[in-house]
């Protein structure tokens, strides 16, 4: 994710799955928990170094397309499912 600006131009939390957006990135494992808790501790704007505000719906919106199209997976290491 970078700091960059949604379609009506205002800051905001913009995905880069391809990691090639210039400038700070930040990242988080795309899972709702992990997703929620960073949202929960505005540790967007402290990691990306954005004095403002960031609206998080570009990013919220490409995680709920990633868990629409791809199924709870088996992680082995812990034997839990992501969702």
């Amino acid at each position: 994710m970078v700091a960059g600006s949604d379609a009506e131009g205002r800051p905001a939390l913009v995905p880069d799955p391809d990691r090639r957006a210039p400038g700070r990135g930040a990242h988080v494992h795309p899972t709702s928990e992990c997703w929620q808790l960073a949202v929960r501790r505005r540790a967007f704007s402290r990691a990306l170094r954005s004095g403002e505000g960031l609206s998080t719906a570009p990013v919220a919106d490409h995680l709920a397309q990633i868990h629409q199209s791809d199924p709870p997976q088996h992680r082995p290491e812990t034997g839990a499912r992501s969702s």
